[in-house]
């Protein structure tokens, strides 16, 4: 291990190690001993940090959190600068744009979100729990570009769409790295669905 990664918080060390093979491998099929392997970081300093394996997935999954709303926050003020100014429905499409560039990309293992979900299913495990928090932020982020773009029942839009971007997510770990991925019509199904609510 070389000292720049020695000098590395043991926490960042950690949730990097795990962020990885979580993505990867799935919750239930990572153990304990791989993050530690790959962290470089002792089983005893780890269980320190984090009491349990559950503690680590809600942390990987709140870092995973944040680190998605920069990325979003990120893009959208750089088009916005490029534009000059964006309307609240510009925001909406590019914001499908986005996602539907990151999830035909043959990294993209789908969403971590819903895999979590679905390998946690109680919905009062911490786990789920995290997962849900991470959709419901999405879901408010939706409605209020869509009630801000003066679009008939904004909740509603935000739902139909929060359905397509699943989709989408759903597409990228079925038909990862293949050409044709259901995923690059994302943006396309998004915009008939943002033009059928300005009619209503």
């Amino acid at each position: 291990m070389s000292q720049q990664t020695e000098q590395r918080p043991v926490i960042d060390r950690l949730l990097e190690a795990a962020s990885g093979l979580f993505y990867e491998q799935g919750y239930a099929a990572t153990g304990i001993d791989q993050i530690v392997q790959r962290s470089g970081v002792a089983k005893r300093t780890l269980y320190r940090h984090f009491p349990s394996k559950d503690d680590l997935i809600v942390a990987y999954l709140r870092r995973t959190d944040a680190a998605f709303t920069r990325w979003l926050d990120a893009e959208v003020a750089r088009a916005a600068e490029r534009a000059g100014t964006l309307t609240p429905t510009d925001e909406l499409r590019l914001l499908l744009e986005l996602i539907q560039v990151k999830a035909v990309s043959p990294s993209c293992a789908g969403c971590t979100f819903q895999g979590a979900a679905a390998e946690f299913p109680d919905a009062a495990h911490q786990v789920h729990a995290v997962a849900k928090q991470h959709k419901d932020a999405l879901r408010a982020r939706l409605t209020g570009l869509a009630e801000r773009a003066g679009l008939a029942e904004p909740a509603r839009l935000a739902d139909e769409l929060l359905l397509l971007i699943d989709g989408a997510w759903a597409a990228a770990r079925m038909y990862r790295g293949v050409t044709g991925s259901p995923a690059a019509v994302l943006r396309h199904a998004a915009a008939a669905v943002i033009a059928a609510h300005r009619t209503r």
